[in-house]
């Protein structure tokens, strides 16, 4: 079969990107492949490609729902009617019909939680799955049973599902998750494709500055005067709606925020106008950016840096997709610590919510559970998940070993931090830093590699910023700065 025709066909690309032969021909061999791509490479033809070719359904495994719908559109955008997703965003009726009629599609975009569903689960069981894809596989690893403890019993369903042909697909994976994912998939067999995560076109920017007012200062200026479409990433929702805000008023109009506590609609909606250029500048947290599937972002900025060395890579990764040059820029003060420090300590229980569930949840509801012990989603996932995994006639026990459980992944979280910290504040090569932690060699630095390296952010500028920004009426920039700080 000549694959490269077969794109040609049916995609219309005159060539595959790095990594995507490789990975398609392990699929069509009908191995179980573990495959990390750089973000930005075009990791969904990996599975697309082989579907077509292939008799069966394809079953896609996808952590968001705003990911898979954004990959659902775009399949539909080109012509694919036989898609499908299969989520809690569909009223009854709808997913009662879609299931009824699974096997007329070819490919199925799922949640993890969705496949544990006993009448999804059936209707899926019936068809004749030819490839079982997990999309972002990190997430097995990173988000673990703390976030997302269904991702756990994937390996479970895929025996169930007749040990289809498997795919893992992801952008960021040390060789510690790599591992935690072929065990969680029961993948011993499975072929490794690995390429390097570093994305030569995008050069590295740390700045630190002296105060958050400084810090504003300088993020009006970088998103005034940088050349094309960008994204700002920021750890408060508060926050991110704050800043877009200031950004308007300081003269830069296609600006807007977007976080996970908005409508659905209206989420669709800006990446929407993202995506067809009505919106230049998106002031967003980690829930937007995934599967957006904009080739010409030009820079990223991290208002709020990542909690880790693989998020930031994941997160900087979603500019430059089409080769041309980027830039990521963090900028940060010694006060920006304590924040990733008390969201890390805020998002597993506390010792009471621990005691509490143990001993009162199975006689309530989950509502009454999460109004009772004011638990978030996190909170109220791996309470569940540990309190069912451990002993269940010894209250004390349990309520111990939970409460170790939550201190190893706190403390590991803090690791992360603290790698991500040294890096920030280190003075060697950062792309060399990064790929170190990796467990890969710098062999062909860039030209614009990184500030350490001499690179320098104002070659991206379309315009002196500096200069508009002092020609603002100083008083009138100075009471709107005092009015966000002081809330």
């Amino acid at each position: 079969m000549n694959l490269q025709h077969e794109l040609n066909q049916r995609f219309g690309y005159p060539s595959f990107r790095r990594g995507q032969l490789e990975v398609i021909q392990s699929v069509m061999n009908g191995r179980n492949t573990l495959a990390l791509l750089p973000t930005g490479t075009g990791k969904s033809l990996c599975f697309q490609l082989p579907g077509y070719l292939l008799d069966g359904q394809v079953i896609i495994v996808s952590p968001l729902l705003s990911l898979m719908q954004d990959q659902v559109e775009q399949m539909k955008v080109k012509g694919e009617k036989k898609v499908i997703a299969i989520n809690s965003f569909l009223p009854f009726p709808e997913k009662k019909r879609a299931l009824e009629r699974l096997h007329m599609y070819k490919f199925i975009f799922i949640s993890p939680e969705m496949l544990t569903n006993s009448d999804v689960m059936a209707a899926v069981q019936s068809l004749h799955v030819s490839l079982f894809v997990i999309d972002e596989a990190h997430c097995i690893s990173q988000w673990g049973p703390d976030f997302r403890p269904h991702y756990l019993k994937l390996g479970e369903i895929r025996k169930v599902l007749g040990n289809p042909a498997t795919l893992a697909l992801t952008a960021t994976a040390t060789k510690e998750v790599r591992t935690d994912i072929r065990k969680v998939l029961q993948l011993d067999d499975a072929v490794e494709i690995i390429y390097s995560v570093d994305r030569p076109n995008i050069a590295l920017n740390v700045e630190k500055v002296n105060s958050h007012q400084e810090k504003v200062k300088k993020l009006i200026e970088y998103t005034a005067s940088l050349k094309g479409a960008g994204i700002i990433y920021f750890s408060s929702r508060r926050l991110a709606e704050e800043m877009a805000a200031v950004l308007r008023e300081n003269g830069i109009e296609d600006v807007t925020h977007y976080h996970a506590g908005m409508e659905q609609e209206e989420r669709i909606l800006i990446q929407q106008q993202f995506l067809t250029n009505k919106l230049r500048v998106i002031c967003a947290t980690s829930a937007f950016g995934m599967g957006v599937n904009k080739e010409n972002i030009r820079f990223i900025i991290h208002f709020h840096f990542s909690s880790s060395v693989e998020a930031y890579l994941q997160e900087i990764g979603r500019a430059g997709r089409d080769g041309n040059k980027s830039a990521a820029i963090v900028l940060y003060t010694d006060q920006d610590f304590s924040l990733p420090l008390q969201l890390i300590e805020g998002e597993l229980p506390f010792d009471e919510q621990i005691e509490g569930f143990v001993t009162s949840h199975r006689t309530k509801s989950e509502e009454e559970m999460t109004s009772f012990l004011q638990l978030s989603d996190i909170q109220y996932r791996f309470l569940m998940h540990y309190a069912n995994e451990g002993p269940t006639n010894d209250q004390p026990r349990l309520i111990g070993e939970i409460k170790h459980l939550r201190d190893e992944r706190i403390q590991y979280k803090k690791e992360k931090l603290l790698t991500m910290a040294g890096w920030l504040k280190g003075d060697s090569c950062r792309r060399e830093a990064v790929l170190h932690y990796f467990d890969e060699k710098l062999t062909d630095p860039p030209e614009e590699c990184c500030d350490m390296c001499g690179f320098k952010i104002s070659e991206f500028h379309s315009f002196n910023a500096e200069e508009k920004v002092n020609t603002m009426q100083e008083m009138h920039w100075e009471q709107r700065l005092e009015k966000i700080l002081m809330g």
